[in-house]
C-alpha cells in the first residue's frame, strides 16, 4: 500500500510482535482503570458512613470492617499507666507523638485504644511530654481506624517503654495483657489538653492507579507509533 509516496510494508514477525505488546498494555491500563473506579466506590462507602450519627462502640468484640471510619462513641476510664508515644509523627514541619490511651469500656474488661492527638517531642528525646490524663468517667467521640499504625521499624524486637515506633496490636496486647477492641478511635473531642487532633482524610489511592493506566496507555501508543515508522518506507522514483 503507498500513499503520498510512502509504502506501508509491515513485516510479519513485527506486526505480531506489536499487536502482543500493545494488547497486553491495553489490558494492563484498563486494569488499572477498573482498581481506580473499586476505590472510588469504596472512598464513596467509606464518606457514606463518616457522615452517619455515631455509633456506641459495644464492649463485645467488633469486626474492624464493621466500624472503620465511622463516627463512633465509647464511654468509660482512661488506663494512663499503659499510655504509649507512637514516634515519627509530623505536624508542621516538627517531630513529635501521638498520645495513645487505652479506655476501659463501661465496667467491662474490653478496652479500645484512643489516639487522642499529637504533641511537639522535646529536644531532649529521654523527656516525654507531661499529658494530664482525664480521671473517672469519660465519653470519648471520634473516628474509629484500624489499631494497627506500622511507619518504619528498625528493630523487629519486642518494644520496651513508652515510646514506640509502630503499633503492632498483637504486640500490645501482650504488652498490656488487655482485652482490645481491634479498632483505634481517633479522638475528635474539644479537650483543653495541648494535644493536636487535626486527622487527615483517607486518600483512595485512585489517584495512583490512573497515573499507572497512563503509562500503560501511553507506552502502548509509542510502541504503535515505533511501529508504523519501522514498517514505512519512502519509494523513490527512478528518473531518467
Amino acid at each position: 500500500m503507498t500513499i503520498l509516496g510512502w509504502r506501508f510494508t509491515p513485516r510479519l514477525w513485527s506486526t505480531i510482535g506489536a499487536a502482543i505488546v500493545i494488547t497486553i498494555m491495553l489490558q494492563l491500563g484498563n486494569w488499572q482503570l477498573s482498581r481506580a473506579q473499586e476505590k472510588e466506590l469504596r472512598q464513596e462507602q467509606l464518606d457514606t458512613r463518616a457522615r452517619e450519627p455515631a455509633v456506641a462502640l459495644p464492649v463485645v468484640p467488633v469486626r474492624l470492617e464493621d466500624f472503620q471510619y465511622r463516627q463512633v462513641e465509647a464511654r468509660g476510664k482512661y488506663v494512663p499507666e499503659h499510655t504509649i508515644y507512637l514516634d515519627n509523627k509530623i505536624h508542621k514541619g516538627l517531630a513529635g507523638y501521638h498520645v495513645v490511651t487505652p479506655l476501659r469500656i463501661g465496667t467491662s474488661s474490653m478496652h479500645v485504644l484512643v489516639n487522642r492527638g499529637w504533641v511537639v517531642a522535646d529536644r531532649d528525646r529521654s523527656k516525654l511530654p507531661d499529658i494530664p490524663t482525664p480521671h473517672g468517667q469519660v465519653v470519648i467521640s471520634g473516628i474509629a481506624t484500624t489499631a494497627i499504625q506500622k511507619t518504619l521499624e528498625l528493630s523487629g524486637e519486642l518494644v520496651s517503654g513508652q515510646v514506640w515506633e509502630n503499633l503492632d496490636l498483637e504486640r500490645y496486647r501482650s504488652a498490656s495483657g488487655l482485652a482490645l477492641q481491634p479498632v483505634m478511635i481517633l479522638q475528635t473531642d474539644d479537650v483543653k489538653d495541648g494535644l493536636v487532633r487535626q486527622w487527615a482524610r483517607p486518600d483512595s489511592g485512585s489517584g495512583k492507579n490512573l497515573g499507572y493506566a497512563f503509562q500503560w496507555f501511553a507506552m502502548a501508543l509509542a510502541v504503535l507509533i515505533i511501529y508504523l515508522v519501522l514498517s514505512v518506507k519512502r519509494e523513490y522514483s527512478q528518473q531518467k
